[in-house]
């Protein structure tokens, strides 16, 4: 049995204060930021409660995934709700989670994701890829207009606000936790080991390759509006130096994925362990269960959809490989222990607030 590693000393909710996976319906609705500059304009979705009944359709499905059960521009239901911000892996886009965002808007959350540009499914300019500083900063722009905008804003509470990422939407979290970038100690790490996963990514990025890129790297890029952090088996913790990481101060929830499927899973010595590692013993809580693998936190896969992508798309089988019934199980574990680690972290200044 793989280790399943949990720090107790961090204040986390118990099964029995999990809010309701059926408190609510899942309303769902586009979601559109203009660059004040024109070049960086956000589009993806914003997932949230609603107490409408009738609607309903699948969204975000096709023939290889399965959808989501919502109800489009639906009524949000009164009151307000903790924000999560989602943020995608590499090529990666703003459904990718909507499974864990519909649960979370069932259960009382207001959740938000957008394409990141140049390392999206859709958008993969390499000028675009190689401005890795602006990742966190779609999230930080995301968190603005939740709290600004007229049709939203009412219902985000601006004293819970959370944020996930899977892979590189991992390393996006923990830039936005205070991980500092240290372009010297990733070239030193990157020589000693060229063949590491982010360092051929990096460099093909040309990420950091510049002056005046790697100052816009190594600046300051976390938000302390989050209030806590759920990272989803990472790629990148060498990008960030040690005295950042373990200067980080609030609480994170750090799955690893151990199963490998034909290549594909990452090194968590290099990755999630190393990150759990160099975090304060008492901010984080690390899962690592065996039946997890890097995709798995991608969307449920439809039956038959392995043989349209042996079909189809034969270089990504991998990603629906057990991607059914035993990634469905994994979806509803995922769920569960976000929920409860979000709901076990109170607005500052309250008696449960994290020590």
């Amino acid at each position: 049995m793989r280790r399943l590693l949990i720090s107790a000393a961090i204040v986390i909710a118990t099964a029995a204060s999990i809010p309701s996976a059926q408190a609510h319906q899942t309303g769902l609705a586009d979601l559109r930021i203009e660059d004040a500059a024109g070049a960086r304009p956000l589009e993806g979705f914003v997932w949230y409660p609603t107490d409408a009944t009738e609607g309903a359709v699948e969204a975000h499905g096709n023939q290889v995934w399965l959808g989501i059960d919502a109800i489009p521009d639906a009524e949000p239901a009164p009151g307000r709700f903790p924000l999560l911000v989602l943020s995608h892996g590499m090529y990666g886009k703003a459904m990718n989670q909507s499974w864990l965002a519909a649960d979370l808007a069932a259960r009382g959350f207001v959740v938000a994701a957008v394409n990141h540009p140049g390392t999206s499914t859709w958008s993969r300019q390499p000028d675009d890829a190689r401005r890795m500083w602006e990742r966190p900063k779609d999230v930080s722009c995301v968190i603005d207009h939740l709290l600004s905008a007229p049709e939203i804003s009412a219902h985000v509470d601006p004293d819970r606000i959370y944020m996930a990422g899977h892979s590189l939407g991992g390393f996006t979290a923990v830039a936005l936790a205070g991980g500092r970038y240290d372009n010297a100690g990733f070239e030193a790490f990157c020589a000693d080991d060229p063949d590491e996963l982010v360092c051929g990514i990096f460099a093909r990025w040309h990420v950091a390759g510049t002056p005046e890129d790697q100052t816009r790297m190594e600046a300051d890029l976390s938000d302390p509006r989050i209030d806590g952090f759920a990272i989803f088996d990472l790629g990148g913790t060498r990008t960030f130096s040690d005295a950042s990481l373990a200067a980080i101060n609030a609480p994170l929830l750090v799955f690893g994925a151990p199963r490998d499927i034909d290549g594909t899973g990452l090194d968590l010595d290099v990755e999630s362990r190393a990150l759990v590692a160099a975090l304060p013993a008492d901010r984080v809580r690390y899962l690592e269960p065996e039946t997890l693998a890097h995709f798995d936190f991608l969307g449920e896969c439809r039956p038959g959809a392995l043989d349209i992508l042996k079909e189809e798309e034969p270089d990504d089988v991998f990603v629906c490989v057990e991607g059914e019934t035993e990634r469905r199980a994994d979806h509803a574990m995922i769920a569960r222990e976000v929920a409860g680690f979000f709901d076990g972290i109170r607005p500052p200044g309250t008696a449960a607030d994290v020590q």
